[in-house]
């Protein structure tokens, strides 16, 4: 009975060692997991010991919060507000130079609302009206013949100056296609 004894001792205890073996390599795994001392496994670069809280700033060109836009008009057509304000410019000089463009059914949409207020300054003739028109339309000498013909050609016409004519869609992406025109 002794020596039965003194084995059940010593399987015992080399019970405990191998549980008490599994413990500390869980322990040392888990404290390496957490940086204590150790290499990060996401940038292979140390981790310090000290517990001060680090701060990583973003710079992004747009917000976090992501709100929904209710009741806002203004169609945004995927650009930032400088590049939008660029490509409303431009389309409005165009359509004023040529009469009549083709362009994407959501930009024609956009632009009307420039291109009748042109032609509202137009109406008008006076020296502010001239210098707003200059400020927003690319070309000089196209805001000098708009202020020209404007009041003779729209004085029977209290708004409405332009027309969006919808076309077959764009070959490559589908995009949704329109003629705009002035009237």
């Amino acid at each position: 009975p002794k020596a039965n004894t003194t084995f059940d001792t010593i399987i015992l205890f080399l019970s405990t060692m191998k549980v008490t073996t599994v413990l500390c390599s869980i322990m040392v795994a888990g404290a390496s997991a957490f940086g204590v001392g150790s290499m990060s496994s996401f940038t292979g670069s140390s981790l310090s010991t000290d517990m001060q809280p680090t701060y990583v700033s973003r710079s992004s060109s747009r917000s976090e919060l992501s709100m929904m836009r209710h009741r806002k008009k203004v169609a945004k057509l995927g650009k930032p507000a400088d590049q939008r304000k660029a490509l409303l410019r431009a389309l409005t000089t165009e359509i004023i130079r040529h009469g009549r463009i083709k362009t994407t059914a959501v930009r024609a949409k956009a632009v009307r609302k420039h291109v009748d207020h042109m032609i509202e300054l137009g109406k008008r003739g006076d020296l502010h009206a001239r210098r707003q028109a200059l400020a927003w339309m690319y070309d000089k000498d196209l805001v000098h013949s708009l202020f020209e013909a404007a009041p003779d050609r729209y004085s029977d016409r209290n708004g409405g100056y332009t027309r969006v004519l919808r076309t077959m869609p764009r070959q490559g992406d589908n995009a949704k296609m329109a003629v705009i025109e002035l009237v």
